[in-house]
């Protein structure tokens, strides 16, 4: 069995674990991700199943519109303010951590860049991942 996807906050109030394998994994350049982390993108792991999560402590949650109108669901730590994951309205079944909430974080590979077209020169990545200037159409 592969070892567990596990993370959390910075104070370690909120705890995720899953099984799961990532859907996948990307960066994100869209204004709201460069706003929330505070850089010029937010990195990601996305899960098949909010089901299989577990999930222990309480957090705080903000609901924003998207770029294509749909809702997403922020989740942080309301004691130390970390951004642990998101869900979405559209698609209620996955679950979506932020990169840097994994215990260990080296584990995240990114394949994919989102709103590729909102990033900045001083913004470096990998220039080999697959871009896209808005976000793909879900599989399926």
């Amino acid at each position: 069995m592969d070892e567990p996807y596990s993370g959390g906050c910075a104070c370690g109030a909120i705890r995720y674990e899953t099984t799961d394998k990532p859907l996948v994994e990307g960066d994100c350049q869209c204004r709201d991700c460069q706003r929330k982390s505070g850089t010029g993108h937010g990195s990601y792991l996305t899960f098949p199943s909010r089901q299989r999560v577990t999930l222990a402590g309480q957090a705080a949650h903000w609901d924003i519109a998207a770029d294509s109108g749909a809702v997403k669901t922020r989740a942080f730590c309301p004691t130390c303010g970390s951004p642990v994951y998101l869900t979405f309205a559209a698609m209620p079944d996955l679950f979506t951590v932020h990169a840097a909430s994994l215990d260990d974080p080296s584990r995240y590979r990114p394949q994919v860049v989102t709103y590729a077209e909102r990033g900045y020169a001083w913004d470096h990545l990998d220039p080999a991942l697959l871009k896209f200037n808005k976000m793909p159409p879900a599989p399926g």
